[in-house]
């Protein structure tokens, strides 16, 4: 049995999607999830929203890529609904990393990386942005470049390959690294990756986690994306030799073993382009919702039959191994996908808010118990 979002039976009038997009439903919760899991719309008003980064205020920011904007997105009221929506920036190249700290506003756009200062105080009238850096890769193949600042203070960008598979000088692609907030102290902390447009940091002991999207053309179920840990610097994860625990790659996989390198924590689903990840710490949901990793699943674009466009979720045993299930589907009706969750970012009070690039929109995930469950 499948719970029903609430409110399912007005949300095809209610959510009225961006231009070019198809109203719909809301998507639905598992049955495995439990009662009191809602989803609802937060805002139908940011055309491609891609990656999300919360201000010092309360505002979330939103990137995009291929509409080259950046919207500011306001809860004037508190009743968890966005009231006014702000355009930040325009005509920017893939603006899909967003990062937030002492009051500035980062942004990524291929080879740079952009600051808007004291940006709260300026949604109306935001500021000429400050050139952090313009020295990252310029490809477009892969060249959107995911933004975060981690535990230590520094700046983390993900830099993807420009191929599906190829060689690359780890130096310049294929990696993640960090910097300080001026641009300056660039160095490599986890290499032979592919593409991962989402990471996070264990809030336990804050290391490093990501995900990575497989190569294509290896046929319908394999490669399988990854969810990956780099507990130290310095890390080689495989790629372009290895996908997965132990798939050796047919174009370059006889120069190394899969045993050379940092095997996935986690095998997820071949193709499903899994994007946003993010540790619950929040008080809302459940106690045993802390320590998971909720993951975003953009969904596969040349599977004969697709799959992805769906919430999952990745949760440790005790003797330390991970499981993977589903939290969030209905983005997917048969073969037709009217959405595509993206990026998924935890507010102040434990909810979850998730992007969809496909709908343009924001949801909200929140729980409520009921007072059956809190006997």
């Amino acid at each position: 049995m499948k719970l029903i979002c609430t409110a399912l039976a007005a949300a095809a009038v209610a959510i009225t999607l961006a231009a070019g997009a198809s109203p719909a439903v809301l998507p639905k919760l598992t049955g495995t999830v439990g009662p009191g899991f809602t989803i609802t719309l937060y805002t139908s008003e940011v055309k491609n929203a891609r990656g999300m980064a919360l201000g010092e205020k309360g505002t979330l920011f939103v990137g995009s890529r291929k509409e080259g904007r950046v919207y500011a997105v306001v809860d004037e009221n508190g009743d968890q609904k966005a009231d006014r929506v702000y355009t930040i920036a325009t005509g920017l190249e893939l603006p899909i990393g967003i990062a937030f700290r002492n009051g500035a506003l980062y942004v990524s756009a291929i080879d740079r990386i952009l600051r808007f200062d004291e940006i709260e105080n300026h949604l109306n009238d935001p500021p000429k942005p400050v050139v952090v850096t313009d020295r990252l890769p310029s490809d477009k193949h892969h060249g959107w470049k995911y933004l975060a600042f981690g535990p230590d203070g520094k700046l983390y960008v993900a830099v993807g390959v420009p191929c599906n598979i190829c060689e690359v000088d780890f130096a310049r692609h294929g990696h993640i690294a960090r910097m300080n907030p001026d641009g300056s102290g660039y160095e490599v902390v986890a290499r032979g990756i592919r593409n991962s447009v989402g990471f996070d940091w264990d809030p336990s002991n804050k290391q490093l986690w990501f995900t990575d999207n497989g190569r294509d053309w290896m046929g319908d179920d394999q490669p399988p994306d990854e969810l990956n840990h780099a507990p130290k610097d310095g890390l080689h994860f495989g790629y372009p030799h290895c996908h997965g625990h132990a798939i050796s790659d047919p174009e370059f996989g006889k120069e190394h073993p899969c045993s050379d390198f940092r095997a996935p924590v986690l095998e997820l689903g071949p193709h499903v382009a899994a994007l946003g990840m993010r540790f619950y710490s929040g008080s809302m949901f459940p106690p045993e919702y802390q320590g998971r990793i909720f993951i975003a699943e953009h969904g596969s674009w040349n599977r004969s039959k697709k799959i992805g466009y769906r919430l999952t979720l990745a949760t440790p045993s005790k003797d330390g191994r991970w499981s993977y299930s589903t939290f969030a589907e209905g983005w997917k009706q048969g073969e037709q996908a009217w959405g595509r969750p993206v990026d998924i970012l935890q507010m102040s009070d434990g909810s979850l808010l998730v992007s969809d690039d496909e709908a343009g929109v924001i949801y909200r995930i929140a729980y409520h118990s009921s007072p059956q469950q809190k006997k």
